[in-house]
């Protein structure tokens, strides 16, 4: 080994002549030679995101821990470190089963093939993937957000190639200060976060779910015009319980039980702290989490950070609007809304969060007393697994409690505790009948029939339970049986229904993305302290009334998503002007608190839509370190 310079490279010419002169000893020993050369340690002069978009030296999730603290990419990588045995294994399932899928037909790989394409765009040429986006938002967003985001999160260990966004684990405890600086953005406006344990209906998914939050960013940017430099899409892997991901040798996540209790809030409190610590005017939005933990976590850092839960608060601003829309449609004025009997199916975070805007609304709108808010409360019917929720019932979720229906109230309905879904809408006759189950087909043909008997001149029906399968149902199965005269809304996108003689049923999407872009934008040019409950409602009450009079006659209560970039304008005004009255806005960059004030309404308009950030290509100058 010693006779030859430790740089030297062996020609094949050399070889044949030191073949022909010592024998195969020789080249044996320069053989060994080549090779440990190779296995020599390489120098790198880049760290961070820049070695891992380096297609040379990236190795992905095979990079070991004291790799990954070295190159400082600790958390920008899931935290299970695999083996090179394990990546190729990876690559190889994932082929086989689109061998297998496209041969049973087209359409699950189909979409999943859009997304790989978009995907791979997005890693090649951003601005050129939001300008795609931007102008085919119709086509595309179902691609990028649900229902297809939800297949791909089942499906992202096998789909994950390249980082995109932060992993925090249980594992990062102490560390999670220090990891913060491991992304490469100095300025960071949005962040979408998730735990995995509650990915839209699909339950607990782990690490997998930071595809939801990827997905809600993309329209951050599409929509709201957020610069895409300054999102970050974060999980935080505090573990799972489903039972095949613990199984699964290909598992990109944390292979062990969910933290719970203390141990839990401890990784979110750690977590809190160093983004704002690092990025102080920062917004998060929380996605996706449990219902235990969501409205837990929501009351927790709501008053000290800029931040708020979609499920929770997007989702009953969606369904605020269509609710106040369905009153719009009936002919009848918003104030008419506290008179509405809306029955509800599913008790989760989502629906909970629905009801409490609900009530809030209807107590608004009829002097914002206490009778008022207690007088709301007799308007709703909360409908879970077990049943109709009443006061008999033992062990009633807290945040459900104050929906359950007095006993005597029931009774003289001619219904019980536990009163099953299709008795309580034949018995309430409901205005409305919003799902927020994640149950697929719980509104069935004898729950639709029930319906029938609604005293609402058109009635409304909102399956909003995403993705598509979890939809309670579908148009086609509420228009045939209800015919054209009902409100139809859903969380997934549907097409129209052709009811013949040139009448169509119209499918609303009843989807946050209708209300997220512009609460988190309008948050961030008014720089206000808090996302506020008056903020929250500001945005609902614009969407509302977002429709002309001419198009919710028609039972048009949502804008088509080809409109989202107008609609996320008007909220984002909408948000600014509350935070101005609250007097919580403090401004954005050279627009200063009092400079804010001294905008009317057009102004604000004018100030939000250019602030938004639009894809184009920049002039680029090189400038030597």
């Amino acid at each position: 080994m010693a006779i030859f310079p430790t740089q030297m490279r062996l020609s094949s010419t050399l070889l044949r002549r030191l073949q022909q002169r010592v024998g195969a000893a020789a080249v044996n020993s320069s053989r060994n030679f080549t090779t440990t050369e190779g296995h020599r340690p390489t120098m790198v002069h880049k760290r961070s995101l820049d070695i891992l978009h380096d297609p040379w030296f990236n190795k992905g999730t095979a990079f070991s821990f004291t790799e990954r603290d070295r190159l400082h990419i600790r958390g920008l990588l899931p935290p299970n470190v695999m083996s090179f045995e394990q990546q190729i294994a990876r690559f190889m399932a994932d082929l086989k089963r689109l061998e297998v899928q496209a041969r049973d037909g087209p359409s699950d790989p189909y979409v999943l093939a859009k997304w790989r394409i978009l995907n791979r765009l997005h890693d090649r040429n951003e601005t050129l993937y939001y300008k795609v986006l931007m102008e085919n938002i119709e086509e595309y967003a179902p691609i990028v957000y649900t229902p297809t985001v939800g297949l791909v999160c089942q499906k992202y260990s096998g789909l994950f190639r390249r980082p995109r966004g932060m992993y925090f684990s249980a594992a990062d405890r102490g560390e999670m200060m220090s990891m913060v600086y491991n992304w490469p953005a100095d300025q960071v406006d949005m962040i979408v976060v998730t735990d995995g344990s509650r990915i839209l209906g699909l339950g607990d998914l782990g690490v997998q779910g930071i595809g939801i939050a990827i997905g809600k960013l993309d329209l951050y940017v599409a929509a709201a015009g957020i610069n895409p430099q300054r999102v970050l899409p974060v999980m935080i892997d505090v573990g799972t319980d489903n039972e095949n991901l613990l199984k699964d040798p290909l598992y990109l996540g944390l292979q062990e039980r969910r933290l719970d209790g203390e141990e839990y809030v401890e990784v979110i409190d750690e977590f809190m702290e160093a983004v704002f610590t690092r990025w102080p005017h920062v917004i998060v939005q929380f996605e996706d989490f449990q219902s235990k933990w969501a409205f837990k976590l929501l009351q927790r850092y709501r008053n000290n950070y800029r931040m708020f839960n979609d499920d929770v608060q997007g989702t009953a601003g969606v369904a605020i609007a269509g609710l106040l829309g369905a009153v719009r449609a009936q002919g009848r004025p918003m104030i008419d809304f506290p008179k509405m009997k809306i029955v509800v199916a599913g008790a989760g975070s989502a629906g909970i969060g629905v009801l409490n805007a609900a009530r809030k609304t209807m107590a608004r709108m009829l002097g914002n007393t206490e009778i008022a808010f207690e007088s709301a409360r007799s308007q709703f019917w909360v409908v879970d697994a077990k049943g109709l929720i009443t006061e008999s019932r033992e062990n009633v979720d807290p945040d459900a409690r104050p929906f359950a229906r007095k006993i005597k109230e029931i009774e003289r309905q001619g219904l019980r505790e536990g009163a099953t879904l299709a008795e309580v809408v034949h018995q309430v006759k409901p205005d409305v009948l919003l799902g927020l189950s994640a149950v697929g087909g719980l509104f069935s043909k004898e729950v639709l029939e029930a319906l029938k008997y609604s005293t609402s001149t058109r009635p409304a029906i909102f399956p909003m339970s995403n993705p598509t399968r979890n939809a309670e149902c579908t148009p086609e199965e509420a228009f045939s049986i209800l015919g054209d005269n009902i409100i139809f809304a859903s969380g997934s996108p549907f097409k129209d229904v052709d009811l013949g003689n040139g009448h169509v049923g119209h499918c609303n999407q009843a989807n946050n993305m209708f209300l997220f872009p512009g609460i988190g934008l309008g948050t961030l040019l008014s720089g206000s302290r808090i996302v506020s409950d008056g903020m929250l409602q500001a945005a609902a009450e614009c969407l509302a009334g977002y429709m002309t009079e001419e198009e919710v006659l028609k039972g048009i209560i949502y804008p088509s998503i080809s409109r989202i970039r107008d609609i996320t304008k008007e909220v984002a005004a909408a948000v600014v002007k509350e935070a101005i009255e609250e007097d919580l806005a403090e401004g954005y960059r050279e627009m200063d608190s009092r400079e804010l004030r001294k905008l009317d309404e057009a102004q604000i308009s004018e100030f939000v839509e250019n602030n938004m950030w639009s894809p184009d290509y920049p002039t680029l100058i090189y400038k030597k370190d």
